[in-house]
């Protein structure tokens, strides 16, 4: 019974901890390269507990960043989705590829989301006028040996299944 009440308490905060994240002040010149922490959070978890997080987590934690935002109500929901349910097809072949492979992927799955909140800024006409808006892909990818390492690490000290 306790490893159920720490699983879902252990993914709410680190969900929490990646929203945070992602709407923290950063410098001007650094704005365009933040990595999109909500989406390795989804991608970390969909892969480690597809039978926990996936697609309606993905819908959930999307709406609550459009909200922090300030988005288009939908517009990472459905971002997130898309990539969670690539995850989801992914994810038993993910965990034997090696740490830079899966950095790979993760960095077209979060390409993915940024083009797909590209495109729903250009249809409301507010989108960038260059390819900067993919640097977070680049970001996340380079991180994304911290964030597995990280994560991984407190979903076996709270023994997380």
């Amino acid at each position: 019974m306790q490893e159920g009440i720490n699983a879902y308490w252990v993914i709410l905060l680190s969900f929490l901890v990646a929203l945070i994240l992602a709407v923290t002040p950063m410098p001007a010149w650094s704005v365009w390269g933040r990595p999109e922490w909500v989406a390795l959070a989804v991608i970390y978890w969909t892969i480690a507990l597809p039978h926990r997080v996936g697609i309606i987590t993905a819908l959930v934690i999307g709406i609550a960043m459009d909200v922090l935002e300030g988005a288009v109500l939908g517009q990472n929901a459905f971002a997130l989705v898309v990539v969670s349910l690539l995850a989801l097809v992914l994810y038993q072949r993910l965990r034997v590829f090696s740490l830079w492979q899966q950095a790979a992927v993760v960095f077209v799955l979060v390409g993915i989301n940024q083009l797909i909140c590209q495109w729903v800024q250009n249809l409301e006409g507010a989108g960038a006028q260059s390819l900067l808006f993919l640097l977070p892909a680049c970001s996340s990818a380079l991180l994304w040996p911290l964030v597995l390492h990280g994560l991984r690490g407190l979903r076996r000290f709270y023994r997380v299944t």
